[in-house]
């Protein structure tokens, strides 16, 4: 039986199994005594199992029949949940995950997840208990950590960034312990053959004993290390154990989470922890409890959820959709074209079925365009896994509040936002959010908060995000930016509060300290803002020091059909969205004052900068310093506003959006282009542009 004509079923149904366990997880984690909450995570693996051994996907179904025998066990009172069952059950959740996106790619959806499902295992076996976990899993160094060495294994913080950074770029980074032979004459010795053995292949960050105790001679047996290679662990001890009179030898490859995990150990960060607690150091308190960061940052919507409704449904490929949009687009522009015919030809007929066609296929507009509109929890439901495990690296605190995911947006602004977002909330955590002593000191909750509201107004969808922490220091943000070159110390000195704020967004700008893979490179905001005026969107900063942040990002409901101003110039016709429009007015010539060579008019007890459109696009036959009266169209970018001059205004029209292409290169102001009932093209005017 060829299973082939159900694998795009398989992926879908997948990628929402996945999903529901995701969000499932995390409620389980915010409240783990819940055994109903248990069930429907059973079923939904149970079901997934199914699938996958369908389709043939052994080892996708293997690792999820290895999930489940534990479920099975919480599900029936025989093992209660905590920390390491959580983390080992989320690293399965993201081993299926990539295994999926295997199988979405063509893959066969095969993975090494040995080391899951050994932890797995050793949780039904009750073996991760007597053994403190790490006889189940490598990933608990800290263990092996001795007690009479950690105090000299602090590192600084200039250490802890160089192994940091060592692993996000993709070196190996070990946790070597070596003991010498207790009848060895020449422990330096030894000890130096170790040391320049390691140096040919490598670099050693830290060691304790130091380096000139060892040569002195001032240590017992052992000394422990740091260490940044290619080499594997195998490879290390071989050539270690291989010189001689060394004893033992230990060597502990250490990933992002176990770094810290050792780093905060070997400070006395972090105590002892009992014989069940999970193999992580940095870990909240157990779920039970209150209030856990882990479980904190679960999202919790603001309003109570409605219960699940059964629609009738079917799924319809993403590509028949725009399909219908373009054949709709082309439906749309002849309709424009019949009305301009039947106005001109003056026959009552006519002009009755026009109209009546005009209602059909403006109610056809509603259909198709809601076809296409996505609820925005499409892109939220995945910010909360994200969240959490961005709070446990951390080590913060925080609640994720979600509200107004029923909001429905385009999907083609849908597919463009995910990372925007993604980039604004890791903001929010990383420097909006502080820790919790400094939360404490500062008097407030230990548990920070973040908002995520999406909400409709007018023809825009607005996406907030406002944390609850320290908010943005002006004064180092500008001298950030003047250390940076990105601004003059004249110029930071006449900004105002937003115009600083707005700092944030210029590319290479970062105000982190320390480089890590969460922040630090200057990456990140540039590309939000890039990508949101790429959109037709704009975002403001408002903030208030010590009480916390507001990113509002306002995005266009779609990008396809859009109500627009047509005005014209010379022989040419161009389109502005009315999204941008504040109002039309005539300005008489004697009204127009220049101010540093520049033009403005006044405006509302303000003067504001006017552009003109054919100056600026070259239009050749028209002159508007020849114009008693120039029309003027005011468009706005959040709180900022401009002036275009046009010779006349056409009317509002509904335009559908056509992308340039190859036809013409990146002309500045120009977003794209529709055509006209009469076939003639217009050029769509991006207003975003023209506001700096």
């Amino acid at each position: 039986m060829d299973m082939n004509q159900y694998l795009n079923m398989f992926i879908d149904e997948s990628n929402d199994h996945l999903q529901s366990l995701n969000e499932k997880m995390l409620q389980l984690e915010s409240n783990p005594t819940d055994l109903g909450i248990v069930q429907v995570i059973f079923r939904s693996a149970h079901t997934l199992k199914g699938m996958a051994a369908t389709m043939g996907f052994e080892d996708l179904a293997s690792l999820t029949h290895q999930m489940e025998n534990v479920l099975d066990l919480v599900r029936n009172n025989k093992l209660a949940m905590h920390e390491f069952i959580f983390d080992t059950l989320f690293k399965g959740l993201d081993a299926l995950e990539s295994m999926v996106q295997h199988i979405t790619e063509g893959g066969d959806g095969k993975a090494d997840v040995s080391s899951i499902v050994s932890s797995l295992q050793s949780i039904v076996s009750g073996d991760f208990q007597k053994s403190g976990a790490n006889a189940a899993t490598e990933e608990s160094p800290s263990k092996k950590v001795d007690k009479n060495d950690s105090a000299g294994l602090v590192l600084d913080q200039f250490q802890y960034s160089v192994l940091e950074q060592s692993i996000s770029e993709g070196h190996r980074v070990h946790y070597i312990q070596v003991t010498i032979s207790s009848e060895s004459q020449l422990k330096a010795a030894r000890a130096f053959m170790v040391f320049n053995t390691l140096e040919n292949s490598g670099e050693i960050v830290k060691a304790y004993p130091s380096v000139q105790d060892i040569e002195q001679e001032k240590f017992e047996q052992s000394f422990s290390l740091y260490y940044i290679t290619q080499k594997e662990v195998g490879e290390l001890e071989k050539e270690i154990a291989g010189i001689s009179e060394i004893d033992t030898v230990s060597v502990v490859q250490l990933d992002q989470e176990s770094l810290k995990q050792m780093s905060e150990v070997t400070a006395g960060l972090a105590e002892t922890a009992a014989v069940q607690e999970a193999p992580v150091a940095v870990q909240p308190p157990a779920p039970s409890q209150p209030q856990s960061p882990a479980a904190a940052s679960v999202a919790k919507p603001a309003a109570k959820a409605a219960a699940p409704t059964h629609n009738r449904t079917i799924r319809v490929d993403i590509e028949r959709l725009d399909v219908l949009m373009n054949l709709f687009s082309e439906l749309l522009i002849d309709r424009v074209r019949l009305e301009q015919l039947a106005s001109e030809a003056s026959n009552p007929a006519l002009t009755e079925t026009v109209e009546h066609m005009s209602r059909v296929s403006s109610d056809l507009q509603n259909v198709v365009l809601k076809l296409r509109m996505v609820p925005v929890d499409t892109v939220f439901n995945r910010f909360p896994r994200m969240v959490r495990d961005l709070a446990k690296s951390l080590d913060k605190k925080l609640d994720l509040v979600i509200t107004g995911a029923e909001t429905e947006m385009d999907r083609t602004v849908i597919d463009e936002i995910g990372d925007p977002l993604v980039h604004l909330l890791r903001n929010s955590v990383d420097h909006g959010i502080e820790s919790v002593a400094d939360r404490i000191a500062a008097g407030k909750p230990e548990t920070g908060t973040v908002n995520l509201r999406a909400f409709h107004s007018g023809n825009n969808v607005f996406i907030e995000i406002e944390d609850d922490g320290n908010g943005i220091n002006r004064d180092k943000v500008l001298n950030s930016a003047i250390s940076k070159g990105i601004l003059t110390a004249e110029q930071a000195a006449v900004m105002t509060d937003e115009e600083a704020y707005q700092v944030l967004f210029a590319p290479g700008f970062s105000t982190a300290a320390v480089i890590s893979d969460v922040s630090g490179r200057g990456v990140g905001l540039d590309v939000v803002k890039s990508k949101i005026t790429a959109l037709g969107g704009n975002v403001t900063v408002h903030s208030t020091l010590g009480q916390g942040t507001n990113f509002s990002v306002q995005l266009p409901l779609t990008l396809s059909i859009i109500a627009a101003m047509m005005i014209q110039i010379g022989s040419e016709k161009y389109a502005i969205p009315l999204s941008s429009i504040v109002e039309t007015a005539i300005v008489k010539r004697t009204q127009i004052r220049s101010v540093h060579g520049n033009k403005m008019i006044a405006f509302r007890d303000s003067h504001i900068p006017l552009i003109s459109l054919s100056q600026l696009f070259e239009v050749p036959d028209f002159n508007e310093d020849e114009e008693e009266e120039t029309e003027v169209v005011v468009i706005r970018k959040g709180d900022r506003l401009a002036a275009l001059s046009v010779q006349d205004f056409l009317g509002q029209s509904e335009i559908v959006l056509k992308n340039l292409g190859k036809y013409l290169p990146n002309i500045q102001g120009i977003s794209g282009a529709t055509i006209l009932g009469d076939g003639q093209v217009a050029l769509i005017i991006d207003p975003n542009v023209f506001i700096k």
